[in-house]
């Protein structure tokens, strides 16, 4: 299967022919992922960022078989059904109370997508054709569909080879304040700048809100997103939130926006919403967005085949209902309060540049490239799954690991980084 798999499957941002074998997980349970040797790993990275409740979930195994035995799909046109409605009925609770309207989708890249079509048929309907382009932060990234990659970082992102083909926007400089530091008002000057001297052709400002992820896992002030969602109430421009990656309690906070008291036009959520059982996202947006999408008789142009599965939908109700019925702030904050005591530590090695902690979030950026092909393998070696990419090691665990469990993956990571130039 190995060869095959190498021979003929392509992998996430991998070449055809990959250097190595990828791992063959045959089952996982808990933080764990057993592999075809026999050998047990610890998942630092919560298959991206989606598994918080950990694997084979029994109360989520029961949704998914009790949905199946109804049925695992139906179309969305003209119809509908529980899972979709009930699902709706929570994230409405549990977002804020501006958001009124959600879609459902089947990917975060597309919920980006949704979201950028609200924006720009929210001023077409009304007759604006000038608001035709999205104004977006470098470093910032929101998927890998046409239209999510326009807004992703144009020059340091994933996505240069398609710069030509992309719709063209505009980019502000990255974040520079970071998460706890002193607030300056130079920190948003160039944002401002390109407000003010755009706003009539820009529709919205998209931002991942607190924490850029595929972009170098940057951890910001809150104070510079109430300053962006100032501006942009004053400039008379929408606000889209991308919380697929940070959503569902990542960085302490259910979602992200609340560091900075604030509400988004556009809300869009992913990842954690299954638990990382199905794959579904979801935008949500207010009356007033909808209103203006609708102008003149007009409806919002998009409609995926799968939208708003059922069997995605139930796996997410009851996903949903276990996090919030969990001490899930308590848990957080443990993993937190245990990262900083013990990943800091990586300071002290020389290789490493900083540290960064938010949440169920860790990440130690290095001075040096990563060599994958080498630190994987030795990472497995230490019984734990880690995923680096760039210069950046980082995790974001299942909320349910123990102590001794995340205490094994931090002492991993110190001890590859340790060993890292000698192996390399």
């Amino acid at each position: 299967m190995k060869q095959f798999d190498k021979e003929h499957i392509l992998h996430p941002y991998a070449p055809s022919t990959p250097l190595a074998d990828m791992e063959l997980v045959v089952s996982a349970s808990g933080v764990y992922l057993e592999l075809d040797t026999g050998a047990k790993i610890i998942d630092g990275m919560s298959s991206w960022w989606s598994v918080i409740h950990g694997y084979n979930v029994p109360q989520l195994n029961t949704a998914a078989t009790e949905q199946l035995s109804k049925m695992s799909h139906v179309m969305f046109g003209g119809l509908t059904h529980e899972p979709a409605i009930k699902l709706g009925q929570t994230l409405l609770e549990i977002t804020d109370k501006s958001l009124e309207y959600i879609f459902f989708s089947d990917s975060g890249s597309v919920s980006v997508e949704v979201a950028l079509k609200m924006a720009f048929q929210y001023w077409n309907s009304q007759e604006n054709k000038f608001k035709s382009k999205i104004l977006a932060f470098s470093k910032g990234y929101h998927g890998d569909t046409l239209g999510a990659m326009s807004v992703c970082d144009p020059i340091t992102g994933m996505h240069s080879a398609f710069e030509d083909v992309l719709h063209k926007n505009i980019f502000a400089e990255a974040p520079m304040c970071m998460f706890g530091d002193e607030w300056d008002e130079k920190y948003i000057l160039d944002f401002k700048t390109k407000l003010q001297e755009n706003h009539t052709q820009i529709a919205a400002v998209i931002l991942e809100p607190i924490v850029q992820g595929a972009g170098g896992m940057r951890i910001y002030s809150p104070e510079l997103l109430k300053r962006v969602k100032e501006l942009c109430t004053e400039y008379d421009v929408l606000l889209i939130l991308d919380e697929i990656a940070t959503g569902f309690g990542r960085t302490g906070k259910l979602f992200a926006y609340e560091y900075a008291n604030i509400a988004p036009d556009i809300l869009c959520v992913g990842k954690a919403l299954t638990g990382g059982y199905m794959s579904l996202a979801a935008t949500l947006t207010s009356k007033k967005v909808m209103q203006g999408v609708e102008s003149g008789g007009n409806v919002l142009m998009h409609g995926p085949t799968f939208m708003a599965n059922p069997l995605a939908c139930a796996v997410a109700n009851a996903s949903l209902e276990l996090l919030l019925n969990s001490p899930w702030q308590q848990r957080v904050q443990k993993i937190e309060n245990q990262l900083r005591q013990e990943l800091t530590k990586c300071e002290s090695l020389e290789i490493v540049k900083e540290v960064r902690i938010l949440g169920a979030i860790g990440v130690v950026e290095l001075n040096v490239e990563i060599d994958l092909a080498v630190m994987t393998p030795a990472f497995i070696e230490k019984g734990v799954w880690v995923r680096p990419f760039l210069n950046l090691v980082y995790i974001m665990p299942p909320y349910i690991i123990s102590e001794d469990e995340l205490s094994h993956l931090t002492h991993a990571i110190y001890e590859v980084l340790e060993e890292f130039k000698s192996i390399k």
